[in-house]
Protein backbone atom coordinates (compact mmCIF):
# COMPACT_ATOMS: atom_id res chain seq x y z
CA UNK A 1 0.00 0.00 0.00
CA UNK A 2 1.46 3.16 -1.44
CA UNK A 3 1.87 6.13 1.38
CA UNK A 4 0.16 8.86 1.44
CA UNK A 5 1.29 12.20 -0.35
CA UNK A 6 0.56 16.30 0.52
CA UNK A 7 1.26 18.55 -2.28
CA UNK A 8 2.53 21.58 -0.87
CA UNK A 9 1.82 25.15 -2.85
CA UNK A 10 5.11 27.32 -1.76
CA UNK A 11 8.27 27.05 0.13
CA UNK A 12 8.16 29.93 2.17
CA UNK A 13 8.40 29.56 6.05
CA UNK A 14 4.77 28.04 6.28
CA UNK A 15 4.66 25.43 3.18
CA UNK A 16 8.74 24.45 4.45
CA UNK A 17 6.92 23.85 8.10
CA UNK A 18 4.18 22.15 7.18
CA UNK A 19 7.19 19.74 4.97
CA UNK A 20 8.71 19.11 8.03
CA UNK A 21 6.05 18.93 10.58
CA UNK A 22 4.23 16.30 8.13
CA UNK A 23 7.57 13.78 7.86
CA UNK A 24 8.25 14.05 11.64
CA UNK A 25 4.23 13.61 12.76
CA UNK A 26 3.05 11.24 10.28
CA UNK A 27 3.68 9.13 7.20
CA UNK A 28 2.68 11.71 4.48
CA UNK A 29 4.85 12.20 1.98
CA UNK A 30 5.20 16.01 1.34
CA UNK A 31 5.93 17.38 -2.32
CA UNK A 32 6.61 21.36 -2.33
CA UNK A 33 6.06 23.50 -5.59
CA UNK A 34 7.84 26.75 -5.33
CA UNK A 35 7.30 29.01 -8.77
CA UNK A 36 10.71 30.87 -7.95
CA UNK A 37 14.16 30.40 -7.61
CA UNK A 38 14.47 30.62 -4.35
CA UNK A 39 13.26 28.85 -0.94
CA UNK A 40 12.19 31.11 2.24
CA UNK A 41 9.42 33.64 0.18
CA UNK A 42 10.06 36.70 1.77
CA UNK A 43 12.15 35.24 4.75
CA UNK A 44 14.77 34.12 2.10
CA UNK A 45 18.13 35.73 2.11
CA UNK A 46 19.68 37.15 -1.37
CA UNK A 47 23.25 36.78 -1.63
CA UNK A 48 25.10 39.98 -3.63
CA UNK A 49 28.55 39.45 -4.37
CA UNK A 50 29.03 38.31 -1.03
CA UNK A 51 26.94 40.62 0.63
CA UNK A 52 23.48 39.47 2.33
CA UNK A 53 20.41 40.96 2.14
CA UNK A 54 17.09 40.05 4.68
CA UNK A 55 13.70 41.02 2.94
CA UNK A 56 12.07 43.03 5.74
CA UNK A 57 13.94 42.14 8.67
CA UNK A 58 13.12 38.86 10.47
CA UNK A 59 13.68 38.54 14.13
CA UNK A 60 13.53 35.38 15.11
CA UNK A 61 11.58 35.82 18.52
CA UNK A 62 8.32 34.65 19.25
CA UNK A 63 5.80 33.97 22.40
CA UNK A 64 5.23 30.60 21.34
CA UNK A 65 7.35 28.00 22.76
CA UNK A 66 6.84 25.50 20.27
CA UNK A 67 8.39 27.58 17.35
CA UNK A 68 11.37 28.98 19.38
CA UNK A 69 11.86 25.58 20.32
CA UNK A 70 11.44 24.26 16.82
CA UNK A 71 13.93 27.34 15.58
CA UNK A 72 17.07 25.74 18.48
CA UNK A 73 16.49 22.61 17.68
CA UNK A 74 17.01 23.06 13.84
CA UNK A 75 19.69 25.65 14.37
CA UNK A 76 21.47 26.17 18.18
CA UNK A 77 22.22 28.97 19.69
CA UNK A 78 26.03 30.56 19.62
CA UNK A 79 28.45 29.59 22.03
CA UNK A 80 31.54 29.06 22.81
CA UNK A 81 31.59 25.29 21.46
CA UNK A 82 30.60 26.11 18.28
CA UNK A 83 30.81 29.81 17.49
CA UNK A 84 32.80 29.08 14.44
CA UNK A 85 30.26 26.90 12.67
CA UNK A 86 28.38 29.04 10.28
CA UNK A 87 25.04 27.00 11.13
CA UNK A 88 24.31 29.19 14.27
CA UNK A 89 21.95 31.33 15.96
CA UNK A 90 23.59 34.70 17.20
CA UNK A 91 22.01 36.64 20.09
CA UNK A 92 21.15 39.92 18.67
CA UNK A 93 20.65 43.32 20.70
CA UNK A 94 17.12 44.84 19.27
CA UNK A 95 17.85 48.95 18.66
CA UNK A 96 14.61 50.32 16.54
CA UNK A 97 13.82 53.73 16.43
CA UNK A 98 11.65 56.77 14.23
CA UNK A 99 13.59 59.46 12.49
CA UNK A 100 11.47 62.70 12.59
CA UNK A 101 11.87 66.35 12.52
CA UNK A 102 15.59 64.80 11.95
CA UNK A 103 16.01 63.62 15.63
CA UNK A 104 15.55 60.19 16.86
CA UNK A 105 12.93 58.82 18.35
CA UNK A 106 12.67 55.52 20.35
CA UNK A 107 10.32 52.64 19.35
CA UNK A 108 7.67 52.69 20.16
CA UNK A 109 7.56 56.12 21.36
CA UNK A 110 8.11 56.51 25.45
CA UNK A 111 7.80 59.88 27.65
CA UNK A 112 11.37 60.72 27.65
CA UNK A 113 13.78 63.77 27.96
CA UNK A 114 14.78 63.09 24.58
CA UNK A 115 11.40 62.90 23.20
CA UNK A 116 10.29 66.15 25.08
CA UNK A 117 12.90 67.98 23.76
CA UNK A 118 13.04 66.35 20.52
CA UNK A 119 8.51 67.16 20.09
CA UNK A 120 8.83 70.60 22.50
CA UNK A 121 7.03 71.48 25.25
CA UNK A 122 3.70 72.37 23.97
CA UNK A 123 3.26 69.84 21.31
CA UNK A 124 4.04 66.99 24.01
CA UNK A 125 1.87 68.81 26.30
CA UNK A 126 -0.95 68.27 23.32
CA UNK A 127 -0.07 64.68 23.13
CA UNK A 128 -0.95 64.02 26.58
CA UNK A 129 -4.23 65.97 27.21
CA UNK A 130 -5.20 63.92 23.56
CA UNK A 131 -4.21 60.64 25.00
CA UNK A 132 -6.39 61.53 28.65
CA UNK A 133 -9.14 62.53 26.22
CA UNK A 134 -8.85 59.34 24.15
CA UNK A 135 -9.00 57.37 27.39
CA UNK A 136 -12.12 58.79 28.85
CA UNK A 137 -13.83 59.38 25.39
CA UNK A 138 -12.85 56.28 23.07
CA UNK A 139 -13.83 55.95 19.49
CA UNK A 140 -17.24 53.63 19.22
CA UNK A 141 -17.18 51.10 17.50
CA UNK A 142 -13.66 50.89 16.02
CA UNK A 143 -14.46 50.70 12.26
CA UNK A 144 -11.16 51.77 10.66
CA UNK A 145 -7.24 51.58 11.51
CA UNK A 146 -7.77 55.47 12.39
CA UNK A 147 -10.27 54.68 14.72
CA UNK A 148 -8.33 51.54 16.30
CA UNK A 149 -5.13 54.22 16.81
CA UNK A 150 -7.12 57.05 18.00
CA UNK A 151 -8.64 55.35 20.84
CA UNK A 152 -4.64 53.44 21.79
CA UNK A 153 -2.82 56.76 21.41
CA UNK A 154 -4.90 59.82 21.10
CA UNK A 155 -5.49 61.88 18.31
CA UNK A 156 -2.44 64.24 18.41
CA UNK A 157 0.02 60.84 18.84
CA UNK A 158 -1.83 59.54 15.78
CA UNK A 159 -1.58 62.82 13.62
CA UNK A 160 2.64 62.79 14.68
CA UNK A 161 4.12 59.56 13.98
CA UNK A 162 1.64 56.74 12.89
CA UNK A 163 -0.86 58.49 10.52
CA UNK A 164 1.81 59.50 7.59
CA UNK A 165 3.92 56.20 8.08
CA UNK A 166 1.24 54.15 7.87
CA UNK A 167 -0.12 55.44 4.72
CA UNK A 168 3.31 55.72 3.12
CA UNK A 169 3.35 51.46 3.70
CA UNK A 170 -0.39 51.16 2.52
CA UNK A 171 -0.71 54.00 -0.28
CA UNK A 172 -4.18 54.62 1.43
CA UNK A 173 -5.92 56.30 4.35
CA UNK A 174 -6.13 54.87 7.81
CA UNK A 175 -9.71 55.89 7.37
CA UNK A 176 -9.64 53.58 4.26
CA UNK A 177 -8.31 50.76 6.23
CA UNK A 178 -9.93 48.31 8.40
CA UNK A 179 -9.30 47.85 12.40
CA UNK A 180 -8.24 44.53 12.03
CA UNK A 181 -4.97 45.34 11.03
CA UNK A 182 -4.13 46.99 14.02
CA UNK A 183 -5.50 43.73 15.71
CA UNK A 184 -3.24 41.68 14.05
CA UNK A 185 0.09 44.05 14.21
CA UNK A 186 -0.25 46.58 17.04
CA UNK A 187 -2.63 44.49 19.60
CA UNK A 188 -0.49 44.70 22.85
CA UNK A 189 1.12 48.11 22.01
CA UNK A 190 -0.22 50.88 23.96
CA UNK A 191 1.69 54.15 26.11
CA UNK A 192 0.71 52.22 29.40
CA UNK A 193 2.84 48.84 27.92
CA UNK A 194 5.72 50.93 27.12
CA UNK A 195 5.71 52.72 30.14
CA UNK A 196 5.59 49.41 32.20
CA UNK A 197 7.69 47.43 29.98
CA UNK A 198 10.58 50.77 30.51
CA UNK A 199 9.94 50.94 33.92
CA UNK A 200 10.83 47.13 34.67
CA UNK A 201 14.28 47.25 32.21
CA UNK A 202 15.29 49.63 35.04
CA UNK A 203 14.89 47.47 37.74
CA UNK A 204 15.99 44.11 35.65
CA UNK A 205 19.18 44.53 33.69
CA UNK A 206 19.91 40.88 33.09
CA UNK A 207 19.92 38.91 29.79
CA UNK A 208 16.07 37.84 29.40
CA UNK A 209 16.56 36.69 25.72
CA UNK A 210 14.19 33.77 25.68
CA UNK A 211 12.29 34.87 28.91
CA UNK A 212 10.51 37.62 27.02
CA UNK A 213 7.01 35.43 27.05
CA UNK A 214 5.13 38.19 28.50
CA UNK A 215 6.58 40.76 26.39
CA UNK A 216 4.99 42.78 23.69
CA UNK A 217 7.02 41.90 20.38
CA UNK A 218 8.01 45.41 19.26
CA UNK A 219 9.15 45.88 23.24
CA UNK A 220 11.81 42.88 23.41
CA UNK A 221 15.17 43.43 23.89
CA UNK A 222 16.19 40.68 22.26
CA UNK A 223 16.22 38.12 19.48
CA UNK A 224 17.74 34.98 17.97
CA UNK A 225 19.37 35.79 14.17
CA UNK A 226 21.27 32.97 11.88
CA UNK A 227 24.33 34.15 11.19
CA UNK A 228 23.90 34.42 8.08
CA UNK A 229 20.32 35.55 7.13
CA UNK A 230 16.94 34.16 7.77
CA UNK A 231 17.25 32.15 4.77
CA UNK A 232 20.08 29.75 6.30
CA UNK A 233 17.04 28.50 8.32
CA UNK A 234 14.88 27.69 5.43
CA UNK A 235 17.92 25.72 3.71
CA UNK A 236 18.43 23.96 6.84
CA UNK A 237 14.96 22.92 6.73
CA UNK A 238 14.98 21.99 3.35
CA UNK A 239 17.83 19.59 4.04
CA UNK A 240 16.20 17.98 6.42
CA UNK A 241 13.61 17.37 4.26
CA UNK A 242 14.97 16.02 1.66
CA UNK A 243 17.13 13.69 3.71
CA UNK A 244 13.65 12.16 5.39
CA UNK A 245 11.97 11.52 1.73
CA UNK A 246 10.19 14.85 1.11
CA UNK A 247 10.90 16.86 -2.03
CA UNK A 248 11.39 20.42 -3.04
CA UNK A 249 10.70 21.74 -6.45
CA UNK A 250 11.99 24.78 -7.41
CA UNK A 251 10.65 26.35 -11.05
CA UNK A 252 7.39 25.25 -10.62
CA UNK A 253 4.14 26.95 -11.06
CA UNK A 254 1.02 25.90 -9.87
CA UNK A 255 -1.25 27.02 -12.33
CA UNK A 256 -4.51 25.04 -12.16
CA UNK A 257 -6.26 23.90 -9.31
CA UNK A 258 -9.10 20.89 -9.55
CA UNK A 259 -12.24 20.88 -7.47
CA UNK A 260 -14.47 18.22 -7.49
CA UNK A 261 -17.00 17.38 -4.92
CA UNK A 262 -15.56 19.60 -2.41
CA UNK A 263 -12.04 18.18 -2.77
CA UNK A 264 -9.24 19.17 -4.83
CA UNK A 265 -8.40 15.88 -7.33
CA UNK A 266 -5.49 17.54 -8.94
CA UNK A 267 -3.12 20.15 -9.50
CA UNK A 268 -1.82 21.57 -13.07
CA UNK A 269 2.08 22.63 -12.70
CA UNK A 270 4.35 24.19 -15.13
CA UNK A 271 8.29 24.00 -15.26
CA UNK A 272 8.97 27.86 -15.62
CA UNK A 273 12.38 26.87 -17.01
CA UNK A 274 11.07 24.24 -20.21
CA UNK A 275 7.75 25.48 -19.47
CA UNK A 276 6.51 21.36 -19.45
CA UNK A 277 3.11 21.14 -17.85
CA UNK A 278 2.44 18.28 -15.14
CA UNK A 279 -0.58 17.06 -13.48
CA UNK A 280 -0.11 16.08 -10.03
CA UNK A 281 -2.24 14.78 -7.21
CA UNK A 282 -1.72 14.63 -3.42
CA UNK A 283 -4.32 13.17 -0.68
CA UNK A 284 -4.05 16.77 0.88
CA UNK A 285 -3.34 19.95 -0.49
CA UNK A 286 -1.32 22.93 1.74
CA UNK A 287 -1.72 26.69 -0.24
CA UNK A 288 0.66 29.70 0.71
CA UNK A 289 0.49 31.04 -2.76
CA UNK A 290 -2.33 34.79 -2.52
CA UNK A 291 -5.71 33.24 -2.49
CA UNK A 292 -6.53 35.97 -5.43
CA UNK A 293 -4.49 33.36 -7.79
CA UNK A 294 -5.67 30.18 -5.96
CA UNK A 295 -9.19 30.92 -6.88
CA UNK A 296 -8.44 32.40 -10.31
CA UNK A 297 -6.58 28.94 -11.36
CA UNK A 298 -9.62 26.82 -9.74
CA UNK A 299 -11.82 24.78 -12.12
CA UNK A 300 -14.72 23.56 -11.20
CA UNK A 301 -18.65 24.42 -9.23
CA UNK A 302 -16.71 27.44 -7.08
CA UNK A 303 -19.61 29.72 -5.69
CA UNK A 304 -18.92 32.77 -7.90
CA UNK A 305 -19.15 34.62 -4.37
CA UNK A 306 -16.06 33.52 -3.75
CA UNK A 307 -14.99 34.54 -6.91
CA UNK A 308 -15.55 37.98 -6.35
CA UNK A 309 -14.08 38.23 -2.59
CA UNK A 310 -11.08 35.95 -4.40
CA UNK A 311 -10.67 38.81 -7.14
CA UNK A 312 -11.18 41.51 -4.57
CA UNK A 313 -8.00 40.73 -2.09
CA UNK A 314 -5.48 43.70 -2.57
CA UNK A 315 -2.07 43.59 -1.76
CA UNK A 316 1.06 46.09 -1.23
CA UNK A 317 4.04 45.40 -2.93
CA UNK A 318 8.12 46.24 -1.91
CA UNK A 319 11.21 47.17 -3.19
CA UNK A 320 14.50 46.83 -0.66
CA UNK A 321 17.50 49.10 -2.24
CA UNK A 322 20.82 48.05 -1.20
CA UNK A 323 23.73 50.22 -0.71
CA UNK A 324 27.50 49.08 -0.02
CA UNK A 325 29.40 52.29 1.02
CA UNK A 326 32.63 52.43 2.41
CA UNK A 327 32.63 54.57 5.09
CA UNK A 328 36.01 55.56 5.05
CA UNK A 329 34.88 57.80 2.47
CA UNK A 330 31.70 58.67 3.96
CA UNK A 331 33.48 61.78 5.61
CA UNK A 332 30.98 64.32 3.98
CA UNK A 333 27.84 63.26 6.01
CA UNK A 334 25.78 66.30 7.40
CA UNK A 335 25.00 64.56 10.53
CA UNK A 336 24.85 60.73 11.03
CA UNK A 337 27.53 58.39 10.98
CA UNK A 338 26.26 54.91 10.26
CA UNK A 339 28.85 53.09 11.64
CA UNK A 340 27.59 55.13 15.33
CA UNK A 341 23.93 53.82 14.70
CA UNK A 342 23.34 50.76 16.39
CA UNK A 343 19.77 49.98 14.78
CA UNK A 344 18.68 47.28 13.42
CA UNK A 345 15.52 49.01 11.48
CA UNK A 346 15.59 53.00 11.30
CA UNK A 347 11.60 54.17 10.58
CA UNK A 348 11.78 57.25 8.28
CA UNK A 349 8.74 59.62 9.06
CA UNK A 350 10.40 62.13 7.15
CA UNK A 351 7.57 63.49 4.66
CA UNK A 352 10.30 64.55 2.10
CA UNK A 353 11.37 61.45 1.19
CA UNK A 354 10.04 57.98 -0.22
CA UNK A 355 12.10 55.67 1.75
CA UNK A 356 9.36 54.12 4.45
CA UNK A 357 12.41 51.96 6.37
CA UNK A 358 15.99 51.81 6.54
CA UNK A 359 17.88 48.66 7.60
CA UNK A 360 21.82 48.37 8.73
CA UNK A 361 22.51 44.81 7.74
CA UNK A 362 25.90 45.11 9.71
CA UNK A 363 23.55 45.36 13.59
CA UNK A 364 21.68 42.57 12.07
CA UNK A 365 25.08 40.08 12.06
CA UNK A 366 28.45 41.22 11.02
CA UNK A 367 28.76 38.18 8.75
CA UNK A 368 26.09 39.51 6.28
CA UNK A 369 28.79 41.91 5.06
CA UNK A 370 31.54 40.95 3.00
CA UNK A 371 33.78 43.46 3.97
CA UNK A 372 33.50 44.44 7.83
CA UNK A 373 34.89 48.12 6.97
CA UNK A 374 31.88 48.59 4.68
CA UNK A 375 28.21 49.53 5.39
CA UNK A 376 25.60 47.66 3.88
CA UNK A 377 22.05 49.34 4.44
CA UNK A 378 18.95 48.42 2.91
CA UNK A 379 16.42 51.49 2.24
CA UNK A 380 12.79 49.59 1.54
CA UNK A 381 10.19 51.07 -0.43
CA UNK A 382 6.12 50.39 -0.31
CA UNK A 383 4.81 50.73 -3.48
CA UNK A 384 2.39 48.85 -5.90
CA UNK A 385 3.38 46.64 -8.79
CA UNK A 386 3.19 48.82 -11.85
CA UNK A 387 3.49 52.24 -9.92
CA UNK A 388 5.74 55.20 -10.88
CA UNK A 389 8.59 53.30 -7.94
CA UNK A 390 7.59 49.38 -9.36
CA UNK A 391 8.66 50.81 -12.84
CA UNK A 392 11.65 52.54 -12.26
CA UNK A 393 14.88 51.45 -13.47
CA UNK A 394 17.14 49.39 -11.25
CA UNK A 395 19.97 52.60 -11.70
CA UNK A 396 16.76 55.25 -11.18
CA UNK A 397 15.89 52.94 -7.87
CA UNK A 398 19.71 53.54 -6.87
CA UNK A 399 20.19 57.13 -7.35
CA UNK A 400 16.92 57.76 -5.89
CA UNK A 401 17.87 55.73 -2.72
CA UNK A 402 21.39 58.02 -2.73
CA UNK A 403 20.15 60.83 -3.06
CA UNK A 404 17.24 60.21 -0.46
CA UNK A 405 19.96 58.90 2.23
CA UNK A 406 21.86 62.07 1.76
CA UNK A 407 18.94 63.96 2.58
CA UNK A 408 18.89 62.20 5.59
CA UNK A 409 22.14 63.52 6.70
CA UNK A 410 23.58 60.07 6.50
CA UNK A 411 25.47 59.69 3.37
CA UNK A 412 28.51 61.16 0.90
CA UNK A 413 26.96 60.15 -2.15
CA UNK A 414 30.89 59.31 -3.90
CA UNK A 415 31.16 56.70 -1.00
CA UNK A 416 28.51 54.45 -2.39
CA UNK A 417 30.94 51.09 -4.09
CA UNK A 418 27.73 49.28 -5.30
CA UNK A 419 23.58 48.77 -5.11
CA UNK A 420 20.80 46.13 -5.92
CA UNK A 421 17.29 46.49 -6.06
CA UNK A 422 15.05 43.51 -5.00
CA UNK A 423 11.35 43.69 -6.02
CA UNK A 424 8.63 41.54 -3.69
CA UNK A 425 5.34 41.37 -5.34
CA UNK A 426 2.54 40.70 -2.84
CA UNK A 427 4.31 40.86 0.23
CA UNK A 428 1.53 42.99 2.83
CA UNK A 429 -1.96 41.57 2.46
CA UNK A 430 -3.97 44.66 2.47
CA UNK A 431 -6.72 44.92 5.17
CA UNK A 432 -9.55 46.69 2.27
CA UNK A 433 -11.17 45.73 -0.86
CA UNK A 434 -13.19 42.81 -0.06
CA UNK A 435 -11.06 42.12 2.58
CA UNK A 436 -14.13 42.67 4.98
CA UNK A 437 -15.91 39.49 3.58
CA UNK A 438 -12.82 37.26 4.05
CA UNK A 439 -15.65 35.56 6.63
CA UNK A 440 -17.78 34.42 3.98
CA UNK A 441 -15.01 33.16 1.87
CA UNK A 442 -13.08 31.34 5.32
CA UNK A 443 -16.63 29.47 6.05
CA UNK A 444 -16.69 28.29 2.48
CA UNK A 445 -12.78 26.75 1.99
CA UNK A 446 -13.27 24.90 5.18
CA UNK A 447 -15.95 22.77 3.33
CA UNK A 448 -12.42 21.58 1.25
CA UNK A 449 -11.45 18.34 3.07
CA UNK A 450 -8.28 18.28 1.58
CA UNK A 451 -7.34 22.03 1.14
CA UNK A 452 -5.60 23.53 4.12
CA UNK A 453 -4.64 27.78 3.46
CA UNK A 454 -1.78 28.26 5.65
CA UNK A 455 1.08 31.06 5.87
CA UNK A 456 0.53 34.70 5.05
CA UNK A 457 -0.67 34.90 1.15
CA UNK A 458 -2.22 31.66 1.82
CA UNK A 459 -4.61 33.43 4.50
CA UNK A 460 -4.62 36.92 3.27
CA UNK A 461 -3.45 37.74 7.47
CA UNK A 462 -0.43 39.96 7.85
CA UNK A 463 1.14 37.38 10.00
CA UNK A 464 4.87 37.20 10.85
CA UNK A 465 7.33 34.49 10.20
CA UNK A 466 6.41 32.58 13.54
CA UNK A 467 2.51 32.96 12.62
CA UNK A 468 2.76 31.28 9.48
CA UNK A 469 4.78 28.81 10.72
CA UNK A 470 1.83 28.18 13.46
CA UNK A 471 -1.02 28.22 11.02
CA UNK A 472 1.23 24.93 9.19
CA UNK A 473 1.88 23.23 12.63
CA UNK A 474 -2.09 23.88 13.38
CA UNK A 475 -3.08 22.36 10.07
CA UNK A 476 -0.82 19.13 10.21
CA UNK A 477 -2.30 18.91 13.63
CA UNK A 478 -5.84 19.31 12.47
CA UNK A 479 -5.24 16.07 9.68
CA UNK A 480 -3.58 13.93 12.59
CA UNK A 481 -6.32 14.67 15.81
CA UNK A 482 -9.70 15.23 14.56
CA UNK A 483 -10.41 17.46 17.33
CA UNK A 484 -8.56 20.30 15.99
CA UNK A 485 -10.88 21.71 13.18
CA UNK A 486 -9.35 24.22 10.37
CA UNK A 487 -10.98 27.31 12.68
CA UNK A 488 -7.71 26.40 14.87
CA UNK A 489 -6.17 27.25 11.90
CA UNK A 490 -8.01 30.50 11.25
CA UNK A 491 -7.70 31.51 14.85
CA UNK A 492 -3.64 31.65 15.45
CA UNK A 493 -2.69 35.66 15.91
CA UNK A 494 -6.44 36.42 16.93
CA UNK A 495 -5.98 36.47 20.60
CA UNK A 496 -3.99 38.45 23.16
CA UNK A 497 -1.92 35.10 23.90
CA UNK A 498 -1.52 32.50 20.53
CA UNK A 499 -4.41 30.49 20.41
CA UNK A 500 -2.00 27.22 19.64
CA UNK A 501 -0.47 28.08 22.86
CA UNK A 502 -3.64 27.88 24.83
CA UNK A 503 -5.09 24.97 23.64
Amino acid sequence: MSKKTAIIIGAGPAGLTAAYELLNKTDIIPIVYEKSADIGGISKTVNYKGNRIDIGGHRFFSKSDRVMNWWKKMMPIADESNKDNDAILLQRSRLSRILFLHCFFGYPISLSVETVRNLGLFRTMMIGFSYIKACILPIRPELTLEDFMINRFGRALYLTFFKSYTEKVWGVECKDIGADWGAQRIKGISISSAISHAVKNIFNKKNKLIDQKDVETSLIDQFLYPKLGPGQMWEQVVSYIESKGGKVILNHDVTGIHYDGNRISSLDVVDTKTQEKLSVDGDYVFSTMPISELIAGMSGDVPTTMREIAKGLCYRDFMTVGLLIDQENNSQSPKYDLRNLMDNWIYVQEPDVCVGRLQLFNNWSPYLVKDPSHTWVGLEYFCDEGDHLWNKTDKDMIDLAKEELYQLGMLDKQAVLDGVVIRMPKTYPAYWGTYERMGEFQSWVNTVDNLFLIGRNGMHRYNNQDHSMLTAMTAVDSIINDSITKESIWAVNTEDDYHEEKS
